[in-house]
């Protein structure tokens, strides 16, 4: 009893954290309710620290469960500004898993074999296998962020004239909620999250790139070039998440100017969504538990007859 309470209560506190960032119905949400700083009622980041080295342990236990139990997978799909935080998150939520169940793919600029085909081909291909954990850092909805933001991008994807009208983004927006429906009636649990940092926020981490050589790297012109394009990218999200959010397949609008929080939200719905799945270990059959009994037996002779 001792150890089942403090699992319950500590899932009941991870639930209520991230509930208060979840979409599950986009009709009603404005971006500019969610206020990029807020900390909820963390009181500090020592205290977020201590909860999230909990639930990165936790991860880990579902994790091994779903791996063995090979029924479910789950989808974690990032998508934000850049410098919003959307690497540290991953790798700092995920540290505790096992990478032989955790699969990563990044989706930058579209190659030539990309734009040959339809634009959830290239992201469909990675989706995860059952018993595993998939994170796509960016996604198939940068076709309703970046090329919204910059059209243009459309001719590059070599569509029939006829098929580019004033509805393609209500077009796409519905393929992608098809898609996301089709995925979760195949067991395949999706979670959604923007991680949403301020204009100030970001142009302070921008200016630490730049100043710190060890972090120039992180730096790129085109970086700079797309905050002129803010504003356009502030509606764009906010029509994607009205337009997306669903019951299976939620998004969380994640404040992400203090990234202690970011990842504390992140992996509280994470462990949310896991714990909805009542994993656990595969139950072995009476045949295979009388076969481990036979092997034991056998391990034991070898044993007594080596001495």
């Amino acid at each position: 009893m001792s150890t089942i309470m403090p699992q319950r209560e500590a899932l009941a506190r991870a639930r209520r954290l991230a509930a208060a960032y979840r979409v599950s119905d986009g009709r009603t949400f404005r971006l500019k309710d969610i206020d990029p700083r807020d900390t909820g009622a963390i009181a500090s980041r020592e205290q977020a620290s201590g909860w999230l080295e909990r639930g990165i342990a936790r991860l880990s236990e579902l994790q091994e469960k779903m791996y063995a139990q090979d029924c479910w997978s789950l989808l974690l799909i990032f998508q934000a500004m850049d410098a919003a935080g959307k690497d540290g998150t991953i790798k700092h939520v995920m540290s505790g898993i096992n990478p032989q169940g955790c699969q990563v793919y990044s989706f930058k600029a579209p190659s030539s074999e990309d734009l040959d085909h339809d634009f959830l081909w290239r992201t469909s291909r990675c989706l995860p296998e059952r018993g595993r954990i998939g994170i796509f850092n960016r996604s198939y909805y940068e076709e309703v962020l970046v090329v919204r933001v910059h059209p243009e991008i459309l001719d590059s994807q070599r569509l029939p004239p006829a098929l580019v009208t004033k509805r393609i983004w209500d077009e796409r927006f519905a393929d992608i909620t098809a898609f996301e429906r089709y995925a979760t009636r195949n067991g395949i649990v999706i979670r959604k999250f923007f991680l949403h940092v301020s204009r100030a926020e970001q142009k302070r981490r921008f200016m630490s790139r730049l100043e710190q050589p060890a972090k120039n790297w992180k730096f790129s012109l085109g970086d700079a070039k797309e905050r002129e394009h803010w504003r356009e990218y502030m509606r764009a999200y906010e029509d994607m998440v009205r337009r997306t959010s669903s019951p299976q397949a939620p998004w969380y609008v994640v404040p992400a100017d203090n990234k202690w929080f970011t990842r504390l939200v992140v992996g509280a719905a994470v462990i949310d969504a896991m714990e909805d799945m009542a994993l656990a270990f595969p139950v072995v059959s009476r045949a295979k538990r009388k076969e481990l009994r036979a092997v034991k037996v056998a391990l034991e002779r070898e044993g007594r007859s080596s001495r």
